[in-house]
């Protein structure tokens, strides 16, 4: 009956001038997508999409490239914090204990906070999601503060867990809800389900505060609980056109093995195939620059012509990356390392484009979920274990947090106009100096302080530099003056 009603209202809405995209005609007829909401999906999906990502990464040049690529654009050397406090000491203090701390931030001492940083990212593109714990640790640990972060990949949290817990909370894919919604916890297993070298964990369960994780996630629908893989629209194209390649390579590479193939007529007696494998390889030849061959009486050459691929391979290569470019939101030059088919133009309209999906990335995700959430357990940290003084800090830590994070510079597409451009915003008052040193990664504060510094010693080394400037106009000239003007000079030498 419900079917009869619906088949009803398309009809309907056919008569009437409705929307094509809903109706149920010869063209649209198989295309019947599921209406499940997003967390449904993940749950029956989501392990197998990141297992295939992970083994793209691992084995497919492209796949590699693309995340490797967009890792070094989202946090290159470091998403870097420059504290707003107005306590100048206070600020020096905080930044110099930061800078101390990033270096013993993992816990797994492979790599610094910014390291951190570049494997969440990569995480989040190949899996939608990774976890970070934070892990207090004692004053004898020898830490400048006693805080660690441990990084959790998304397999270790079961989507696969939900439930209602006897206090009226309920789990969902791992994660545990309180009654008005709120996250509390989380369900990871202690050992990741693929490892088998500790088995003595294997299938164990341990419930983590909400207020110990940290949880990035870059989420497309509402009410998402999950992430999904970056790679979930490309993994299609891109497992069909490595397998398209690699048929390609190996039919070249057999056909390669052939040169000339001899004709004869049935033998008077059958070939032995029992013979051993010495007297197959008496029928085989090789071939000289001007050799010349007498064949038995009845045998014939006839040359290997296999078809070759033809002009529509690069095409078909070229279309095809670009929609996987598409669909993993990474330019073309970056997912290929094809620079041939780029000029300015559309290498820099490419550019700009991929540089705002990545500022829009780099405020959403790493900055909002990550950044500032490890700035402030570490001032907290900091604070109560006393490796940082700052008086009266209840009631100031809204002010002793407050935080600008720097992401990396961007480099010039081309350096001269670009620079030009920018002096010449800052001059007309569109954007402030700090903008733009905050823009190229640099705290203003701190670059000011050492140029200042910086004259300071020239003054009193006696010593000054003159640097030239192609774009800088010379000084106005007095034709009265009947003197010849001495150029400048036009080299960094120093004068004294």
């Amino acid at each position: 009956m419900l079917a009869t009603l619906q088949r009803l209202r398309r009809r309907v809405g056919a008569m009437v001038g409705g929307f094509e995209a809903g109706y149920a005609n010869r063209r649209l007829r198989g295309f019947q997508p599921s209406r499940a909401h997003l967390n449904t999906l993940i749950a029956a999906a989501g392990p197998d999409i990141t297992a295939r990502a992970r083994f793209l990464v691992r084995n497919n040049g492209y796949a590699a490239n693309a995340i490797e690529s967009w890792a070094g654009n989202v946090v290159g050397a470091g998403i870097k914090p420059s504290s707003l406090v107005q306590d100048a000491k206070l600020k020096a203090a905080l930044q110099r204990l930061w800078l101390d701390w990033t270096d013993e931030a993992d816990s797994e001492g492979f790599t610094d906070l910014y390291g951190l940083q570049r494997r969440a990212a990569r995480e989040v593109f190949i899996a939608g999601e990774v976890f970070f714990r934070f892990r207090p640790r004692r004053s004898e640990d020898g830490l400048v503060v006693p805080l660690q972060l441990q990084m959790i990949p998304s397999e270790m949290l079961p989507s696969t867990r939900s439930e209602r817990l006897a206090n009226g909370n309920v789990v969902r894919q791992g994660i545990e809800f309180d009654g008005i919604g709120r996250r509390v916890a989380y369900h990871f297993l202690r050992r990741h389900p693929g490892d088998t070298t500790d088995p003595d964990v294997s299938g164990e369960v341990v419930r983590v505060p909400a207020s110990e994780v940290v949880h990035l996630v870059d989420p497309v629908d509402a009410g998402q609980l999950r992430g999904i893989s970056r790679f979930a629209p490309a993994i299609v194209k891109l497992f069909l056109l490595d397998q398209y390649d690699d048929a390609e390579l190996d039919r070249k590479k057999v056909t390669a093995m052939h040169a000339l193939f001899i004709t004869t007529p049935a033998p008077g007696e059958p070939f032995d195939a029992s013979e051993g494998k010495d007297e197959a390889e008496e029928r085989t030849m090789d071939l000289q620059p001007g050799q010349v061959v007498m064949l038995e009486p009845g045998e014939e050459i006839q040359t290997s012509a296999p078809a070759d691929v033809g002009a529509t391979y690069e095409p078909f290569q070229y279309r095809t990356l670009l929609q996987v470019s598409a669909a993993l939101g990474v330019p073309y030059a970056y997912l290929s390392n094809d620079m041939i088919r780029a000029n300015y133009s559309n290498a820099r309209l490419a550019l700009l484009e991929f540089r705002r999906r990545v500022e829009a990335y780099q405020h959403a995700v790493m900055v909002f979920q990550f950044c500032r959430r490890v700035w402030a357990r570490f001032v907290d940290t900091a604070v109560v274990s006393g490796a940082l003084e700052v008086p009266r800090y209840e009631r100031r830590r809204r002010e002793v947090l407050a935080c600008a994070w720097l992401p990396p510079k961007w480099d010039w597409v081309d350096p001269a106009k670009d620079t030009k451009a920018e002096v010449e915003q800052i001059a007309a008052g569109l954007k402030s100096r700090t903008q733009a040193l905050a823009e190229r990664g640099y705290d203003a504060e701190q670059v000011d302080a050492e140029i200042a510094a910086d004259q300071a010693r020239e003054r009193r080394l006696g010593l000054s530099f003159i640097q030239s400037s192609a774009s800088a106009d010379p000084a106005p000239q007095d034709d009265t003056s009947g003197e010849d003007a001495s150029p400048p000079p036009t080299d960094a030498t120093p004068v004294t």
